[in-house]
């Protein structure tokens, strides 16, 4: 699945880094990513076949271990939360690419759809909501853990499900407890204690079911339309400007799998329809797709291929638009005037093979108009993975747009290729 879904020009994919299977007994030091109790293998697994597919990954965060928060369940939050921190910490550092073998991820969140007791309980207290508090002193401790394992990671908060209805159960044990997007990350906002810091707020902001990606609901409720009143909500509520998004789940489910879903044809066309509309949003950093295959162990639906992976009309919209969109082929603002500017871009593919600070070699090549000027740079892969290349420019000239190509080597005669944009203003 991992090579198809990179012949589909997907560039990251989420997964869940379970907490209570990687954990399954207390690690004598926990922040040690490599701590004998410590279960890694199929997580290492994943994200190095990512890599060698030229992607990266995106790792949530969830389930809390039975021995710490006393065999409560994987939904209930630890007892001290230094043990939470202390997990985060061996995670990012395990995969921040100080160590030979285990490829750099830069994306982290925390937990899934912790606004619904399914994920994270208890919702209420007395009636009141509760896990908004308790998220908050998670996402503390959590972003602690994960600047402190790898300080050039990313991390968002939130994971938050489209709907809520922000009061409790009419239905007890029946029913589950659910607060409304907006409402949790309010009160995430304004739980007591410090400031609860992040780099970006995830959101699932599915429409319902059989209904497309313009559907209206009412706010706090957030699915795709409302997404930028949530937005400048979430501005106000932390105080801060231009609040990065993730949306780390979306799709579409289908006919005849899901009885009540949408066609195949009318999947493609949202598909299209969605991703025209992400891309206008500059505050949407990161789009994955839930999921890639029909899972013939559930009953979702929402794959770009059938269950026997059979592809349907959909991938083949998803993959035109996520080519437009390749977070690998990067754009660069310069001044006017600029010689010679680095362009910084991810070389994931050749950094699983070769490991960091390896020698790369690349022809770099430049148009502007019609003219086209060529050079070949050498480079090192970073620690993250990136490689950087100064391009043949002489004195950029203002409002001008170069094109450039990078088709970059290692010494091993693996080969990929970049295209950029540098915009000068």
């Amino acid at each position: 699945m991992l090579s198809l879904a990179a012949g589909a020009d997907a560039s990251i994919v989420r997964t869940t880094a379970y907490w209570s299977e990687i954990a399954p007994t207390r690690p004598a030091n926990a922040a040690d990513p490599f701590d004998p109790a410590y279960q890694f293998t199929d997580l290492d697994q994943l994200v190095r076949t990512a890599a060698l597919d030229d992607m990266t990954v995106l790792l949530t965060v969830w389930g809390t271990p039975g021995w710490a928060n006393g065999n409560k369940g994987l939904n209930y939050a630890p007892t001290r939360m230094s043990d939470l921190q202390q997990f985060a910490q061996a995670l990012a550092a395990r995969y921040s690419g100080r160590y030979p073998g285990f490829p750099f991820v830069g994306c982290f969140s925390l937990w899934n759809e912790p606004n619904l007791s399914e994920f994270l309980a208890p919702t209420f207290r007395n009636g009141k909501p509760a896990s908004p508090i308790v998220y908050a002193q998670m996402a503390r401790a959590a972003y602690a853990g994960i600047k402190a394992g790898n300080r050039l990671a990313q991390f968002a908060i939130g994971e938050t499900s489209p709907r809520g209805r922000d009061r409790p159960s009419p239905s007890p044990g029946r029913v589950q407890d659910t607060l409304s997007p907006g409402t949790f990350a309010r009160l995430v906002a304004q739980a007591p204690g410090p400031k609860v810091r992040f780099d970006a707020w995830a959101q699932h902001p599915y429409s319902d079911l059989g209904q497309g990606p313009l559907q209206k609901v009412r706010f706090p409720n957030v699915d795709l339309a409302n997404l930028g009143t949530f937005e400048r909500a979430l501005d106000k509520w932390f105080k801060r400007k231009g609040t990065p998004i993730w949306i780390t789940e979306y799709g579409f489910q289908t006919k005849p799998g899901q009885p009540k879903g949408v066609t195949l044809a009318q999947q493609a066309a949202y598909v299209k329809q969605t991703l025209a509309i992400v891309r206008k949003d500059d505050r949407v950093k990161m789009f994955t797709w839930y999921i890639f295959r029909d899972d013939p162990t559930s009953a979702w639906h929402s794959g770009l291929l059938t269950e026997n992976s059979t592809p349907k009309p959909s991938l083949r919209v998803f993959t035109a638009a996520a080519r437009a969109m390749d977070a690998r082929n990067v754009q660069m603002l310069v001044k006017p005037g600029a010689s010679n500017p680095i362009l910084r871009v991810p070389v994931w593919a050749l950094a699983a093979r070769d490991g960091v600070a390896a020698k790369l070699g690349a022809t770099v090549s430049v148009t502007y108009g019609r003219t086209t000027s060529v050079s070949q740079p050498t480079s090192t892969i970073a620690i993250n993975g990136y490689a950087a290349f100064r391009l043949p420019i002489t004195k950029a000239k203002l409002n001008g747009l170069y094109v450039v190509t990078l088709i970059i080597g290692d010494d091993n005669g693996n080969q990929i290729t970049r295209h950029a944009t540098v915009i000068v203003r």
